[in-house]
């Protein structure tokens, strides 16, 4: 008995000792699934981290004649220069409004839109409503700034036309500061809210139908079902969407900011990732950009990792 438990305890200290060789022999069983793997990972390490190696430029006066490792040493100099900047406080409150506002009025909607469309009693309608709601999100973004132009045109545009029907005066909408953000989360909701809708719609598709019948028999009405019975079925499903959405908060649409600015609504258009565009490839500033990227991504990682440990805490449901 005691030669057979010193037997299992030796090959299972063996097992230990040798977690590679194991490891080979399960992906020679699983190696289709493993050759699959084998792009995705390809592509994260030559885009995602095989550039930070440049992140250094962030700490040095770059030259390119020099190279990265040949540049002087500059240290904080490139973020204190842009924390003392006149144009900080009026970037991080651009880029901050704009995602706080898309975060509390954007983010909702597409749930709101698949609770509708799952309560709807007829599944043709309510076919015909997802494909017409999730069509605008594959219109190029050249397009859809160009459908903003003519609509709000304060000469001959629907919208303007229609405010002069009704006595008012023309606005010029894509020139003012005051409706630059308006207008551009209000498209993105329209262009978006879709084909965020879909994931929502998949989840409730898998809530038990018998926790519906349930509440019926109980006398529950339709808007209880949604709130004790729907809602509940896809809260792990907006938690991980709310998580990942909080992990690129400072992150802004670059291509549709940079379509819709002008020097007439600069001051409301004006994000980081737009300023890191033109000061460091236009003007070829790159250690200084870099030092700006650099702290917009600490944030970003920072926030993922508080949102990620709160919603740990209170629902359960977190990425890791």
């Amino acid at each position: 008995m005691k030669t057979a438990q010193a037997g299992r305890t030796t090959a299972a200290a063996q097992s230990r000792s040798r977690p590679v060789p194991r490891l080979l022999k399960q992906a020679a069983k699983r190696y289709d699934l493993y050759l699959m793997l084998l792009l995705p990972v390809a592509w994260y390490a030559v885009f995602h981290y095989g550039p930070l190696y440049g992140l250094q430029i962030a700490f040095k006066h770059f030259n390119p004649a020099k190279g990265i490792m040949g540049s002087d040493w500059a240290g904080f100099e490139h973020f204190e220069r842009f924390f003392d900047s006149y144009y900080f406080w009026r970037l991080l409150w651009n880029t901050l409004s704009i995602n706080l506002f898309s975060l509390l009025i954007a983010f909702p909607i597409p749930i709101f839109l698949a609770l509708l469309i799952n309560e709807i009693p007829s599944k043709a309608f309510g076919k015909w409503l997802q494909n017409i709601t999730y069509l605008p999100h594959f219109i190029s973004m050249v397009v859809i700034v160009g459908m903003l132009t003519l609509f709000l045109s304060p000469k001959g545009g629907p919208v303007n036309t229609l405010i002069e029907t009704f006595g008012g005066e023309p606005i010029r909408f894509l020139e003012s500061a005051g409706w630059f953000k308006t207008i551009f989360i209000g498209s993105n909701i329209w262009q978006n809210m879709g084909w965020q809708s879909i994931i929502y719609i998949a989840a409730l598709a898998g809530v038990n139908p018998q926790l519906y019948e349930a509440a019926k028999m109980d006398g529950a009405s339709r808007l209880r079902r949604i709130w004790h019975v729907s809602l509940p079925g896809i809260v792990p499903v907006i938690v991980i969407l709310l998580i990942l959405d909080i992990g690129h908060f400072m992150n802004i649409g670059f291509e549709k900011v940079l379509l819709m600015q002008n020097n007439l609504n600069l001051e409301s258009s004006d994000v980081i990732s737009t300023f890191v565009y033109t000061t460091g490839i236009l003007k070829g500033e790159y250690s200084y950009t870099a030092a700006i990227g650099l702290f917009n991504s600490v944030i970003n990682l920072a926030l993922l990792l508080l949102v990620n440990r709160f919603a740990r805490k209170t629902s359960e449901t977190s990425l890791w």
